[in-house]
């Protein structure tokens, strides 16, 4: 017999609990010591610095930029806009013109991460709560072509969609072949999420004489909204930063992203650094807006994923 107090207890009635020491709390507290915190930040600091430096350099002029380091404009501040004027708004052969390119980039970017969240996003709530004859092989069939390299579904596809080119201006070639490479990855990805979602819920709404459209739309998206945002920055940021596809499946200035146009840049005018610099940063706005505006339902999906303990 033990005292506590002014009641006697046995000792063979006494419960302990086991202090949990799985993998995940060995990572995170390892993750947040005083020596991660400091190593990351150091991690950042240098990663930053080129882009800091391509930055600068591209508000210099051009002899400056030409003659001396980026650091150089502390010392001797020479700042200008006829960089990102001319790359942007340039008539001439020589300027960027990116205008007419950023605006092809957002129109093909756009409805092509569209219909591949919106699709994969649907396959996965098929093959995760709807139950038919032959759906784990699908779902083998899904996570298999996710190591189908690209290059290889490239001629093929373009015989398939060698026709539908010429509809939209090539646009739609582009949105058909950048949403079939982005399917297998989106509904592994979706379908992870959803699989852990409890089938309870389903039953509740069946019950009340709700249908799967019910169960999907006022259930199951709310609930994976984390990983939805994740998938559509993925998405987004491969599509915009894409250059294989946009040259096989368009063609002409009227159709071509900025990666394109980029890359006419480098290997036609590769000593023009003050214009290389500027419009790689005007190619960088648009995914930096999109990251930065969800960049918090990114890490929220990134910890939802995440081992449990």
């Amino acid at each position: 017999m033990k005292s506590v107090g002014a009641v006697a207890v046995p000792s063979r009635h006494r419960t302990t609990t086991p202090k949990r020491n799985t993998m995940a709390s060995r990572v995170r507290r390892k993750l947040s010591t005083r020596t991660a915190t400091v190593a990351s930040i150091l991690i950042g600091v240098v990663w930053t610095i080129p882009t800091f430096g391509l930055f600068i350099s591209s508000w210099r002029p051009e002899e400056e930029i030409k003659t001396n380091g980026w650091w150089k404009a502390f010392g001797d501040p020479a700042l200008t806009l006829d960089n990102y004027q001319q790359v942007v708004f340039g008539t001439s052969g020589a300027s960027g013109r990116l205008a007419s390119y950023f605006v092809n980039s957002v129109v093909i970017s756009v409805p092509a991460v569209l219909f591949s969240v919106c699709l994969a996003a649907m396959a996965a709530y098929a093959l995760s709560w709807v139950d038919f004859r032959g759906r784990d092989w699908i779902f083998i069939g899904v996570f298999v072509l996710q190591i189908v390299p690209l290059q290889v579904a490239l001629i093929p596809l373009l015989q398939l969609l060698g026709p539908a080119i010429g509809w939209g201006g090539g646009f739609f070639a582009a949105w058909v072949a950048h949403t079939c490479f982005g399917l297998p990855f989106g509904v592994f990805l979706l379908h992870n999420f959803m699989s852990e979602v409890p089938k309870t819920i389903s039953e509740s709404v069946r019950i009340d004489g709700g249908t799967h459209a019910t169960t999907f739309r006022r259930i199951v998206i709310p609930l994976v909204a984390p990983a939805l945002a994740s998938l559509t920055i993925f998405q987004f940021l491969w599509i915009w930063n894409d250059l294989l596809v946009a040259l096989v499946f368009t063609s002409g200035p009227n159709t071509r992203p900025l990666t394109v146009r980029l890359a006419e840049l480098a290997g036609t005018r590769g000593n023009e650094w003050q214009r290389l610099t500027s419009g790689a940063f005007v190619s960088m706005v648009i995914p930096l807006v999109v990251f930065l505006t969800l960049q918090r339902y990114f890490v929220r999906g990134l910890l939802t994923g995440g081992v449990k303990g």
